[in-house]
């Protein structure tokens, strides 16, 4: 058991590392940072269950709504919700990098707590798997996600809706063309491949966005102090 949860967390953690060791402005507190985690963990179990009932039911009937589009929905739309209603408007949400941060850490909550059901079931063979495709996607997701928000925050007046709209849009499409990539090809690894090498492009370069946005606040922030 200790193996297997090992096996589970440790794709999470390190990729989390990853996001959180590049944040050159400042400390997120622990405490929030923890606290979205457990959201993105506990939202695992409601939409799980929405999607067994919703299989279970053949609410869908064709492959592309069961497999492709609705659990991308779903679960975009739940992570995005939390992000709006617990982290967005929150004290601690002090600069743009901060969204790819909290986003990050929503989407590996989910991810964890999947990847530690899907381990249980069908053991440790596929960890390695899990932690080059579902894990890594989610956590890229999730920086897409806290990108836009962190744009949404901190941008100015009126276009704060714009943000928060693509905020969930964005990852809502890569969630569907990543879901494509794996049903539509023989070799899901093969068919995976190329869209996670875009994939992984695409959230580093919206990481190095967040930067140049948070030193533009961090600048302009100190000038007004000054």
């Amino acid at each position: 058991m200790i193996i297997l949860l090992t096996a589970a967390i440790a794709p999470s953690l390190a990729l989390f590392s990853y996001f959180y060791l590049r944040d050159q402005f400042s400390q997120e507190p622990s405490r929030l940072l923890f606290q979205s985690f457990i959201y993105g963990a506990i939202l695992t179990f409601p939409i799980l269950f929405l999607q067994y009932v919703f299989n279970e039911e053949e609410v869908f009937n064709y492959t592309l709504t069961n497999y492709i589009l609705f659990p991308s929905i779903i679960e975009e739309f739940f992570k995005w919700l939390v992000l709006l209603i617990a982290i967005f408007r929150h004290v601690d949400f002090e600069d743009p990098y901060d969204g790819i941060l909290y986003g990050a850490s929503v989407s590996l909550g989910f991810a964890t707590v999947e990847n530690i059901l899907y381990l249980l079931e069908f053991g440790t063979d596929i960890a390695f798997i899990r932690a080059l495709l579902p894990v890594s996607s989610h956590a890229l997701f999730g920086v897409v996600m806290g990108y836009y928000f962190g744009k949404a925050k901190f941008s100015h007046s009126g276009v704060e809706h714009k943000w928060l709209f693509l905020a969930l849009f964005i990852p809502l499409v890569l969630h569907i063309l990543y879901n494509a990539s794996l049903y539509f090809n023989d070799n899901f690894l093969a068919g995976a491949a190329p869209f996670m090498l875009f994939l992984w492009w695409f959230g580093l370069r919206k990481v190095k966005q967040a930067h140049l946005l948070s030193l533009s606040h961090y600048h302009q922030r100190n000038s007004k102090m000054s």
